[in-house]
């Protein structure tokens, strides 16, 4: 007998959920007992926050739960200001490859604030990174100086990406072969840390129900427990948002860097309408097409001219990331503003002057992911497991490319490297989330956009939000990563609205927020939305910790 379309498509929901279903009653019997809490090791967090810590034992391999082959996850709690809590809010902030438990600390105050004071906030580190089975494909000094060397642009010569596919052969087959992932290689991928989300769900001893809020890459993390256990989903929020699509099943991340160039653009015509008593580069009295072509000016011929700076050299790598870290967050634009006067106007001798500053702060803040092995090595255990295609060729390699280049000019160079190891990696993510993230959850999630993303375009957020029936849309006409970079009363009160009672913006909602170049701290969005007068005591406590999204 043969089944019609819509025969087809029902049966094929009433399995994905008899499934999930399924996997739910796994998860609950794998997680077993609740939580001990208790103090938090010492000097561990430096915060004055009081904090409880706790260890959940999951299985390494979810497809084999009663194995003996458990993994620990180190659970990081900061109880709710209003006691008796309303239950746990877990918190993912990124990446893939970034720690979670200690920026979760840094966040807290503020996220206290955003979900109305009533939440406990809850974080542990996801798979492959910090406390959690990191993972690592070498420590050896040598090699790691060899990878950090063969970590270039793309677009840095003719025969760039050429040495980046290769390299990106080398690399997989040094983790193959020296590094822990034959052990654990394929059990780091997002949907295993799905399950640990669920399994810590099941672990609070509260309802049983998933309250979650990821930024960044956490959205991905976020759709994909979502559709994983759409029945679980008390209330998400998922906010600067990523395309999970292009995330899993792409060659690259193609729709991710859409609106690089543009916000770069935007940050030289902000500047103009600021003026430059407030933008130091504006006092070239050009337009700011004028501003933006002398930026790239100064870009190509780093290019091709690296820039001695005492201990650094300065080369197009090492610059395109510095300004696409800024990108993040226009708090810092006046700063960078200054940057690009000096850097482009300015005189070879202040030029490394200032170049081995900027250097050795970003060092220090191991801001500039591309010179870090060890995060670039979580990257690729993760993402690459998690991404289901490969390619055969250095032909096909170099289309891929080509691609990235057509879509952003910033960033298409940048993350070709993170392409060429993709593409060549040894391990597939066990048990992965297989769907297409069109599904609708018990309860409405919440996605969140700014209007000006360099990193997850508004674009990339409406697709997500179209796939999940009756989620609710709040966008921020602001500019930086995610709208937590963007303070505004508008969206301070949706963002406390859906929390305390799950009720969504209003569809077409747009919240405005302060111009770029213009003073907007969380603490003064915070006081004029609540009426509170006691902004220095917010202003202590309460802080957009820039630059860790």
């Amino acid at each position: 007998m043969s089944l019609s379309t819509s025969q087809r498509r029902h049966f094929a929901m009433f399995f994905h959920r008899a499934l999930a279903c399924l996997a739910v009653a796994d998860l609950a019997q794998a997680a077993g007992s609740k939580i001990h809490w208790g103090p938090c090791d010492p000097g561990e967090f430096n915060t004055t926050l009081s904090l409880q810590c706790g260890t959940l034992r999951v299985p390494l391999d979810y497809s084999h739960p009663d194995s003996s082959s458990k993994i620990g996850l180190k659970v990081v709690k900061i109880p709710a200001a209003v006691q008796p809590s309303r239950g746990g809010i877990q918190l993912n902030f990124g990446g893939p490859g970034f720690p979670s438990r200690q920026t979760a600390v840094s966040f807290g105050p503020l996220l206290q604030k955003l979900s109305g004071d009533v939440y406990d906030l809850l974080a542990f580190d996801p798979r492959g990174t910090g406390t959690t089975i990191p993972f690592i494909c070498t420590d050896d000094p040598f090699t790691i100086g060899q990878m950090l060397d063969e970590m270039g642009s793309g677009n840095a010569s003719d025969t760039a990406i050429g040495r980046l596919w290769a390299r990106g052969e080398v690399d997989a087959n040094i983790c193959k072969l020296h590094g822990n992932g034959n052990d654990t290689g394929e059990f780091i991928g997002t949907a295993s840390v799905a399950r640990d989300i669920i399994s810590l769900a099941d672990a609070l001893g509260e309802d049983g129900m998933l309250r979650y809020w990821g930024f960044s890459y956490g959205t991905t993390l976020g759709a994909t427990v979502a559709a994983m256990f759409p029945e679980r989903v008390d209330k998400l929020v998922i906010d600067g948002v990523q395309n999970p699509h292009d995330y899993y099943h792409a060659d690259a991340d193609f729709e991710e860097w859409t609106d690089s160039d543009k916000v770069f653009s935007y940050f030289f015509t902000s500047c103009i309408e600021a003026g430059p008593g407030k933008c130091a580069i504006a006092a070239q009295n050009k337009t700011a097409a004028e501003l933006e072509q002398d930026a790239w000016g100064f870009i190509d011929a780093v290019r091709a001219a690296p820039i001695p700076a005492g201990n650094y050299l300065a080369d197009e790598n090492g610059i395109k990331s510095f300004i696409l870290q800024e990108l993040k967050d226009t708090h810092g634009w006046s700063t960078l503003s200054q940057i690009l006067a000096v850097l482009v106007y300015g005189s070879d001798a202040r030029r490394r002057q200032l170049l081995e500053a900027v250097y050795a702060a970003e060092e220090a803040a191991n801001a500039l992911g591309v010179h870090s092995i060890d995060s670039a090595q979580r990257l690729w255990g993760i993402h690459c497991s998690d991404r289901v295609p490969r390619i055969d060729s250095f032909d096909e390699a170099a289309a891929v490319f080509a691609k990235l280049n057509n879509i952003s000019r910033l960033v298409g160079g940048l993350v070709a490297y993170i392409t060429a190891h993709c593409a060549q990696w040894p391990w597939h993510a066990s048990n992965p989330y297989t769907g297409d993230f069109r599904v609708k959850t018990k309860n409405p999630i919440l996605v969140a956009s700014n209007s000006r993303d360099a990193h997850t375009p508004l674009r990339s957020a409406l697709n997500v939000s179209a796939g999940f029936e009756g989620s609710g849309f709040l966008q921020v006409n602001g500019t930086g990563h995610a709208t937590i970079s963007a303070p505004s009363v508008c969206g301070f009160r949706a963002l406390v609205t859906y929390w305390i009672n799950g009720t969504l913006p209003s569809p077409g909602l747009v919240c405005e927020t302060a111009q770029p170049f213009d003073d907007n701290e969380w603490a003064d969005v915070i006081a004029e939305a609540t009426g509170s007068r006691n902004t220095t005591s917010l202003k202590e406590r309460v802080v957009y910790p820039r630059r860790l999204l």
